[in-house]
């Protein structure tokens, strides 16, 4: 992706997991990591995914280092597909390992937002109970797979650094599933006119959409 791509594995529950760090040239001014979380392994999800390079790419621009890791099963990360329970303890195994500390955000695309947004859940729920800083920072989740999975909400306190992305014309996801999800939170949506859940010829207008997200000053927080 860029001259400072790192691969490198991590420990998970189900054994090792395959990962890559994409660094800004200039880490000097470092924002904080942002682990991103890719789409379902059964249907040829992978790190390298497109949308996933893409998310990867904005948060690089916007000074952030990125990791992109392989859930269970996939490429070279150890175990097998496990419906989303397993795959949410690779992404905190993720967190815990190559972000112990610091500023972080989060961000998955179709079954890997539905992973993400439990592991948010996780993680403001442990900051609470330890009356510690919370230091998820920023939230971008692509084309969540609500009509498929059971999504978890969003904490209130974290809609002003949350991004919620949805193509109009998904019929993989269909844009009323979204819409029913954050209804009831009163969630910002911000739909992608005739964009489908792939994204197909409108990747530079997502990457915009969450450098945008990513470069806008903390309003609420």
């Amino acid at each position: 992706m860029n001259s400072r791509t790192e691969t490198f594995t991590l420990n998970g529950g189900a054994g090792s997991i395959e990962a890559l760090r994409d660094s800004p040239s200039d880490s000097s001014r470092l924002c904080g990591t942002a682990i991103i979380a890719h789409p379902h392994p059964l249907f040829g999800g992978t790190m390298h995914n497109k949308v996933v390079q893409t998310l990867a790419r904005a948060f690089v621009q916007a000074g952030w280092q990125a990791i992109r890791f392989n859930f269970r099963g996939v490429g070279a990360s150890a175990g097998s597909h496990d419906d989303g329970q397993g795959e949410l303890q690779d992404l905190l195994a993720v967190v815990l390992q190559a972000a112990p500390s610091g500023t972080l955000a989060l961000a998955g695309y179709s079954f890997g937002a539905f992973v993400t947004s439990h592991a948010i859940d996780h993680l403001w729920q442990e900051a609470e109970a330890t009356n510690t800083a919370q230091r998820l920072e920023k939230i971008v989740l692509v084309g969540t797979a609500t009509s498929r999975f059971t999504v978890a909400n969003i904490p209130a306190a974290a809609h002003n650094r949350s991004l919620v992305l949805h193509g109009e014309q998904d019929d993989t996801v269909p844009l009323d599933t979204v819409m029913d999800w954050a209804r009831p939170q009163k969630l910002p949506i911000t739909v992608v006119p005739g964009g489908e859940h792939f994204f197909h010829g409108q990747l530079p207008l997502l990457k915009s959409l969450v450098l945008r997200h990513l470069l806008a000053p903390d309003i609420g927080q």
